[in-house]
């Protein structure tokens, strides 16, 4: 997700570049860029517009409500539906700058099971509907790596006398300081407790300040890999499905540690004010049905939101002997130490923190 943005036009199975509003469409569908989006593309793009015979422009951003707000508000919205963290949908729906979704529209499993009890707890809410779970997580490079000595633990991210070298860290508070704490010797079960006192967090800052010389900061979900790969960190912070795609899709020798690992839920919304309101109704119910939502775990590691997409996680679409599920955040052996993002707290305090975490880089 560059500073040069550019637009994705998706046409009959064919993706084409184009430069910003150089073309008209039928629907402006908004997300994070990268093997997200090409997953996305391939699952939910492609087939709806096969099925409506619509054209759907794909576009990039950095996440965070500042965008949406700004169109809503000058009450000239461009986007239709756009791919949102969780605390960023409630924030967004309480802010009344979201379109209101009716959940009895959203097809039911292909057991006739409801989308009100197939899709997974905390998942659906009054503007938004879920498509994935995700995590943050660290990697490294396993080729500059001993394996005897590979990092295991979100401690080993912050020490640097036994892994010297450069990190990679998302430019937020928001899972950086629950990562800080979790290092510190903070339970998962914990850490949000601590999060919500002054003490804890000028105890996550101080640990963030033992490494913070050797941070390399990141804004873009493409970013974290390609640090890897040009050697400019040794462990990077990232989102779960971008490692796994540099390693499998790209040949990349990247490892993942689980341990820590915060995930969260990714979900679409629909602008207040959009031009195009209907089809971005039609495409948000077609894209999390169960057999979509299950084709785009063929893509890229993230799980989908519902129960019945489950059962029909296949194997990684380039490479048959990988079984997707054994790389889910949600995986057993994946899901030992895991927190899950407390939205309501990031809802709450992310004005905040972002503010005191900015304060904090700048000094």
């Amino acid at each position: 997700m560059s500073g040069l943005t550019k637009k994705l036009i998706a046409i009959a199975g064919a993706s084409v570049f184009v430069s910003s509003a150089s073309m008209a469409a039928d629907l402006t569908v908004v997300s994070w860029g990268g093997a997200y989006t090409k997953s996305q593309v391939e699952a939910y793009h492609k087939p709806w517009m096969a099925k409506t015979n619509k054209t759907i422009v794909s576009e990039d951003y950095g996440g965070g409500i500042a965008e949406i707000k700004a169109q809503v508000e000058s009450g000239n919205v461009t986007w239709d539906v756009v791919d949102v963290e969780l605390s960023d949908a409630i924030r967004a729906c309480d802010e009344g700058l979201l379109e209101p979704i009716d959940h009895s529209t959203l097809p039911p499993a292909p057991d006739g099971t409801p989308a009100t009890e197939d899709f997974l707890p905390g998942t659906l809410h009054d503007c938004a509907v879920a498509n994935i779970v995700w995590s943050s997580v660290y990697a490294y490079d396993s080729s500059k790596v001993r394996n005897w000595n590979a990092p295991k633990t979100m401690a080993d991210f912050f020490n640097t006398a036994a892994f010297p070298g450069k990190r990679g860290m998302r430019k937020s508070p928001k899972v950086t300081m629950e990562f800080a704490l979790i290092a510190d010797g903070v339970p998962t079960s914990e850490v949000y407790d601590v999060l919500g006192t002054e003490e804890g967090i000028a105890r996550a800052f101080a640990k963030l300040d033992t490494i913070k010389e050797d941070v390399v900061w990141w804004e873009a979900g493409a970013q974290p890999p390609q640090l890897l790969a040009d050697g400019e960190v040794v462990f990077s912070t990232a989102w779960n499905g971008r490692v796994f795609n540099a390693k499998n899709a790209e040949g990349q020798p990247f490892e993942m540690v689980w341990d820590g690992q915060i995930y969260d839920l990714d979900l679409w919304v629909i602008p207040k004010g959009s031009k195009n309101k209907e089809a971005a109704l039609d495409f948000v119910a077609f894209s999390t049905a169960t057999e979509q939502l299950a084709a785009q775990a063929s893509w890229i590691s993230y799980g989908p939101a519902r129960a019945s997409s489950e059962a029909r996680i296949g194997t990684f679409h380039s490479d048959p002997s990988i079984k997707m599920a054994d790389h889910m955040p949600t995986a057993a052996a994946n899901f030992k130490n895991a927190l899950q993002n407390d939205f309501e707290f990031w809802a709450d305090n992310a004005d905040q923190l972002n503010e005191r975490f900015n304060a904090w880089l700048a000094k």
